[in-house]
């Protein structure tokens, strides 16, 4: 029975375009992940979308004195376009603004409701009297009692990471006119975290053994030290998805509540498209499936306590809801590999100060699979890490280029003028199946690297492997040796080609691109991942844009390669392009 592996990078609000410390945060290490766990033949699912309700889109439609919906959809579209340059394979990328997300966020409502983890309470929440109506807590900004921090939203710090009671805000102000909200009383509907708090405390404690050690601080430390509360999941809003009781009226399901759901409905939509419609329920239901959670480090309260709060809450009460049918308890979160943030040029990245590189934009002037590359060897998966110009250059033309390119550009295009097919090797010596078994072992330990989420090490190990190369034909000189053997010369070469065609299976999940062009220029039909591609769907809430992936022509498997002798070369071309110093100084000048 094949593994199931269902893979989640976190849902982006759809009010701004995605910047690099977003690409490596989540969705990049996610699509790394995702087509890993393909290439080894896993039931794999990736899943995400764009967050519609989030009150950062209602905001900036304030501001620019448009629609929410409008706003969501502009940000949407964009999110499309930069996943399908950049090559985020999602299974299905969609957004919370479809009937679908709509009734599975409300029967996760219905459920935990039903199973006594929901109450209802009258609390303060701040009020504006010159817009005559509640704020939502990101429309109120002021200084972080833990931390002093004086931007922390009022439900929770960007800078400490914590969750915030919106009431201790020290020198609270409206976003919309600078004003000093006043607190009024407002009734709404609570998870009881504090009821639901020792199942949670247990679910992590089983995690400690391999989680990383910032989610364990901001999950478990936190709720050991200070014990979880009940926490308001409605708001009096007018975009957003309906609360699903008649005693609600006019109030909306509060964001943070409903996004993660998305996860779970995503799910059950990719499967309603393909025609399989309880397909979902393999990565949600069944005991042998394990669930990955990619998000940066200030989401971790939300997927490794509430979320698994929400999920433990509905026991098997969500399937009667939803389909009528018994079901399974669902599951909750294998990992949840939690990544630090990328600064730019020694700052924090800040979109509304020009300080940040937006994927779309770099990939106007740059390939994808170098900025892929960059941030994968800079990827802040225990520290926070530096996007710097200079040492961008730097990698691309003495890492990608000089390393790696060249190896596989000079071997094939040396192979094709001197034998214009993959020569027959005979019979290899001891040297060349040294080679080759150091090569393949790269199988185990890339693999055993990228499994565990460790995609810094897995590159190094990667190209570690391709130096091995290097100097293998450093050591033969098939370039002399040709000259007066030409038959062990091609022995040589030819095992330096099946070398190189195992590392591009190595070097795929992070380098899709290139090694889908260096699989054609050895010759292969098909391709080694399979084709992204974009529907529009129609429901009751109009149409929206969804990206797939289409897995059909993918051939591609994680094993080493049967690279077969007279196999002809495709066309022949560099797989990177080499920089110019100049980059360094123009892109620096177009920051702020």
């Amino acid at each position: 029975m094949k593994e199931k592996i269902l893979v989640t990078a976190a849902w982006p609000y759809a009010n701004a375009y995605i910047h690099v410390g977003n690409l490596t945060g989540a969705y990049l290490p996610a699509d790394i992940f995702a087509r890993f766990q393909r290439l080894m033949g896993r039931e794999t699912l990736f899943v995400s979308g764009s967050d519609a309700h989030g009150t950062p889109i209602t905001v900036r439609a304030d501001a620019e004195k448009s629609t929410a919906e409008a706003v969501y959809k502009r940000f949407h579209e964009s999110f499309l376009d930069m996943q399908h340059k950049v090559g985020i394979t999602y299974d299905l990328f969609s957004s919370t603004h479809t009937e679908n997300h709509f009734k599975v966020s409300q029967d996760v409502f219905l459920a935990l409701k039903e199973n006594g983890y929901l109450y209802k309470a009258t609390d303060k929440q701040w009020y504006t009297p010159s817009q005559k109506k509640f704020l939502p807590d990101r429309y109120v900004e002021g200084t972080c009692y833990i931390c002093g921090y004086d931007n922390a939203r009022s439900d929770q710090c960007d800078k400490c990471g914590n969750l915030l009671d919106p009431e201790k805000l020290i020198s609270p102000r409206s976003k919309i006119d600078g004003s000093m909200p006043e607190l009024r009383e407002t009734e709404h509907y609570y998870l009881d975290l504090g009821k639901l708090q020792n199942r949670v405390v247990n679910f992590l404690k089983a995690r400690e053994d391999y989680w990383r050690p910032n989610v364990l601080r901001q999950s478990l430390g936190q709720i050991l030290a200070e014990d979880l509360h009940g926490r308001a999941i409605t708001r009096d809003l007018d975009w957003g998805i309906p609360v699903p009781v008649e005693d609600a009226a006019g109030k909306c399901l509060y964001v943070w509540f409903e996004a993660v759901i998305g996860y779970l409905s995503a799910s059950i939509e990719w499967s309603k498209l393909q025609g399989t419609p309880d397909a979902w329920k393999k990565w949600w239901e069944e005991s042998d499936s394990k669930s990955y959670y990619f998000i940066g480090k200030d989401n971790i309260p939300f997927h490794a306590v509430i979320w698994p709060a929400q999920l433990s809450g509905m026991g098997t009460k969500f399937d009667l809801l939803f389909d009528g049918k018994e079901g399974e308890a669902l599951n909750l979160p294998y990992d949840v590999p939690a990544n630090e943030f990328m600064n730019l040029e020694g700052q924090k990245i800040s979109g509304s100060r020009n300080w940040a590189i937006f994927v779309n934009d770099f990939l106007e002037d740059f390939d994808p699979d170098p900025l892929r590359y960059y941030l994968t060897v800079n990827m802040p998966e225990s520290q926070d890490t530096d996007w710097d110009w200079e040492d961008f250059l730097k990698r691309n033309n003495n890492e990608l280029v000089a390393n790696w390119g060249n190896l596989a550009n000079r071997v094939i295009s040396f192979a094709n003028k001197h034998w214009g097919e993959i020569p027959n090797p005979g019979d290899l010596d001891e040297d060349d199946k040294q080679l080759l078994e150091t090569i393949e072992s790269g199988f185990e330990s890339v693999g055993k690297e990228y499994d565990a989420v460790h995609l810094r090490a897995g590159l190094a190990e990667s190209l570690r492997l391709a130096t091995e190369v290097n100097r293998y034909l450093d050591i033969a000189a098939p370039w002399q040796l040709v000259k007066t053997d030409k038959e062990a010369a091609g022995r040589k070469i030819y095992t330096a080609l099946r070398a190189i065609d195992s590392l591009k299976i190595l070097f795929a999940p992070i380098l899709p691109f290139s090694s889908e062009k260096l699989h054609k220029m050895l010759g292969y039909e098909g391709q080694i991942f399979g084709d992204l591609v974009t529907k529009s769907i129609q429901d009751k809430l109009g149409e929206h844009t969804v990206n797939c992936y289409d897995p059909t022509k993918a051939i591609g498997k994680w094993e080493p390669s049967k690279l077969p002798a007279g196999q002809k070369f495709g066309e022949i071309s560099p797989l990177f392009k080499k920089l110019d110093p100049s980059i360094v100084e123009i892109e620096r000048a177009k920051l702020g």
